[in-house]
């Protein structure tokens, strides 16, 4: 089977999400071909969930510009919902402790698009749709290096006995069951130790190698990743500052500056405010 994926183009000039006590995030710059692996990086609290959403066409941005896949955001954020999966993000593509692997994976694919052909031939009890539902998890799970026999109950064993890593490769591999151009990943490194973060970061870029696009939050990246920032250097701030003094009667609100970021419930007030798919 061809397991070579197509991902998207990342394209975005100075893109930002602003909400009822500030910026989420601003001033937002990046250039990425299919394939490649994004790292955002920056404390937490700076914006980097919301830019993973606003990349996914699951939080409108505010300010600036972007394409994924050729499609213009935010004017076409349902077609790149479409296009885009997530995966590990809190809130928003959680696991469900209660729930076995299997059900995760059952749940997910209920969720696939219709086989094509006869009517009956998409019905959940349809041989078509059996055998297309089997081979999309399977694929997905090879893809997530997630194999059900290494797991304490097989697909069997809820969430809340995986482990950390375990847990993490089964987010991926819901987010790969319907064969996304750019998969998003938040808190890569949450709790996971060297080894395992390692690890991660390897799953994502073999993704990438593969051709998918993957835009993934987090510190350890590889350097080969393409490193993009949710809060500005030393220097941008300066000058950001010295241009905020230069135009005092503007009223258009100051970037947040250096040392100064936007904290979680700041963040969560854009989220409220843009919404979500």
């Amino acid at each position: 089977m061809n397991t070579t994926r197509q991902g998207a183009a990342v394209h975005a000039g100075g893109i930002g999400v602003e909400g009822p006590r500030g910026w989420a995030f601003r001033a937002v710059d990046i250039a990425a071909e299919p394939g490649t692996l994004i790292a955002v990086q920056g404390p937490s609290g700076s914006g980097r969930t919301c830019l993973l959403l606003a990349l996914t066409g699951r939080m409108r941005i505010t300010e600036g510009e972007a394409t994924v896949a050729g499609l213009a955001l935010p004017k076409r954020m349902g077609s790149v919902r479409s296009r885009t999966a997530l995966a590990h993000v809190p809130g928003v593509a959680d696991l469900e402790p209660a729930l076995t692997v299997g059900e995760h994976l059952k749940e997910q694919a209920l969720l696939g698009p219709r086989i094509q052909g006869s009517p009956l031939a998409s019905l959940p009890w349809g041989k078509r749709h059996k055998e297309a539902t089997r081979a999309r998890v399977d694929a997905a799970l090879a893809a997530a290096r997630l194999d059900p026999e290494s797991l304490p109950k097989g697909l069997r064993t809820t969430v809340r006995d995986l482990e950390r890593i375990e847990a993490l490769r089964l987010s991926v591999a819901l987010g790969l069951m319907h064969g996304p151009q750019l998969l998003a990943v938040d808190d890569v490194d949450l709790k996971l130790a060297d080894a395992e973060r390692t690890e991660a970061w390897q799953l994502l870029r073999d993704l990438t190698r593969e051709g998918l696009t993957v835009v993934a939050a987090g510190d350890g990246a590889p350097e080969d990743a393409l490193i993009v920032r949710t809060t500005r250097t030393a220097a941008e701030a300066t000058k950001a500052t010295k241009a905020t003094k230069a135009t005092k009667a503007d009223p258009t609100p100051a970037p947040v500056q250096d040392g100064t970021d936007t904290t979680e419930e700041e963040a969560a007030d854009a989220f409220a405010e843009a919404g979500r798919a």
